[in-house]
């Protein structure tokens, strides 16, 4: 028997070894850049950042009806939902909307919405520039909040689209609601 066996499968172990963290790597940089390419071609329905952009002109000859959703996560007994289901807008021009929060539980609890424009396209052009869903939402027992959000839609919006849906999901944060309840608001 000769001593190459145990060297080549040392080497097999080390090559297999390497290609596992090589994929835990690749595995681990996905979620960025996913939410990266989500952000830059508007797939997913997601929206960007906070604009801080000035609305100068309005197109008056246009409207664009803007629809609010809402949606509770199963793990969170909040009450959520916008107080108006329909906008009609004109691109380029500032609007603000309000979404009510209330929290059913005898408990403080922290939760987190992610937003989500559809068709995805019109998420390139739907811009928010105060949201909620920018910081975490604490609520105490039984407390209700009304959360504005201010928007323009881009005048460059495709003509094609007449309808854009504004859908929230709101979920409950559990490590910030634990802290809470261990340390207190």
């Amino acid at each position: 028997m000769s001593n190459d066996a145990p060297q080549s499968t040392t080497r097999t172990v080390a090559k297999l070894a390497l290609l596992a963290v090589g994929m835990f790597g690749f595995g681990y940089a996905l979620v960025p850049l996913y939410d990266k390419f989500c952000e830059v071609t508007g797939l997913g329905g997601r929206t960007g950042d906070a604009v801080a952009e000035i609305v100068d002109a309005p197109d008056s000859d246009r409207t664009v009806q803007v629809h609010f959703d809402s949606n509770v996560n199963s793990a969170l007994d909040w009450e959520f939902k916008p107080v108006e289901k329909f906008m009609d807008v004109q691109p380029g021009r500032m609007y603000e909307t309000t979404y009510i929060a209330h929290n059913r539980t005898n408990q403080t609890i922290v939760a987190a919405a992610v937003p989500s424009v559809a068709p995805g396209q019109a998420s390139l052009y739907f811009n928010k520039t105060e949201c909620f869903c920018f910081e975490k939402q604490l609520l105490g027992p039984g407390e209700s909040r009304e959360m504005p959000v201010r928007f323009f839609v881009d005048d460059h919006l495709p003509g094609k689209i007449d309808l854009i849906t504004l859908s929230y999901i709101i979920y409950k944060n559990e490590d910030e609601t634990e802290r809470v309840a261990a340390v207190g608001p």
